[in-house]
């Protein structure tokens, strides 16, 4: 029986070891060549593809290389191409980076663009909520907004942890020594990515924090991730005014 639940404790330890591997090897890989992971990049291109997008469209954190949002095939068909960013202003193929901080967008007037994108940015704004309010107000009613950052969610594996955790309990030589005190984070940790200063790194999100906090003015909300740590993506369209309606 102790053999049982010791070899349970040492493969969930490499796990957690083996996960964070995997998250610095995908962030020394992206901070070398400044580009998002491809399957986040992906995601984005599905999102666009069904949207068939052929109007103005905004990518806030843009970047002046291919591997920016503003380069997806999906984006073709866009009238008018622009970028924001603390480094700037910038050139790039078909579209413009303007400096700028997306707490503030004061150069863009209300209800430009027809869709506005963000990633990997919230988690580095300290004050993202202004960001969220600015997207708000530069994006058309009815106009597409996809946003993402690393998170964390509920994973099925959690269904184990508490049962998990009991059998720990019941074995003799994990309660006399109290080792348990040593086992409980990575009974009970949440797995997500690592720091990574840019310059700052201030916030992780949840799924639920994209339905009632990002979009919660939208409609049509849609919240997927991917990978391992989760990217987390959320997708809606910003609500037409009441006013507009009647």
């Amino acid at each position: 029986m102790i053999i049982k639940y010791s070899t349970i404790i040492y493969l969930k330890i490499n796990l957690y070891n083996h996960l964070e591997d995997i998250a610095k090897y995908h962030y020394s890989l992206q901070k070398q060549e400044k580009k998002m992971h491809p399957r986040v990049y992906q995601e984005f291109e599905k999102i666009c593809s069904e949207k068939n997008i052929n109007g103005s469209v905004l990518e806030i954190g843009a970047i002046p290389s291919s591997n920016s949002l503003l380069c997806m095939k999906s984006l073709e068909k866009a009238t008018e191409k622009v970028g924001l960013d603390l480094k700037g202003p910038q050139k790039f193929k078909d579209f413009k980076i303007h400096q700028g901080n997306a707490n503030s967008m004061d150069i863009f007037q209300d209800e430009k663009f027809d869709v506005v994108l963000c990633n990997a940015v919230l988690e580095h704004d300290k004050y993202f909520w202004k960001t969220i309010s600015e997207i708000n107000r530069v994006t058309k009613p009815g106009g597409l907004i996809v946003l993402g950052t690393p998170g964390y969610k509920y994973f099925k594996i959690d269904n184990t942890k508490s049962l998990l955790t009991k059998a720990v309990m019941k074995v003799p030589s994990i309660r006399s020594l109290r080792l348990y005190k040593y086992l409980h984070p990575f009974l009970t940790v949440t797995v997500t990515h690592q720091v990574h200063d840019a310059p700052g790194d201030y916030y992780r999100f949840s799924p639920q924090t994209f339905k009632e906090v990002f979009f919660a003015e939208m409609d049509n909300v849609e919240v997927r991730s991917v990978l391992l740590p989760p990217i987390v993506i959320g997708v809606g369209h910003k609500r037409h005014s009441l006013k507009a309606t009647e």
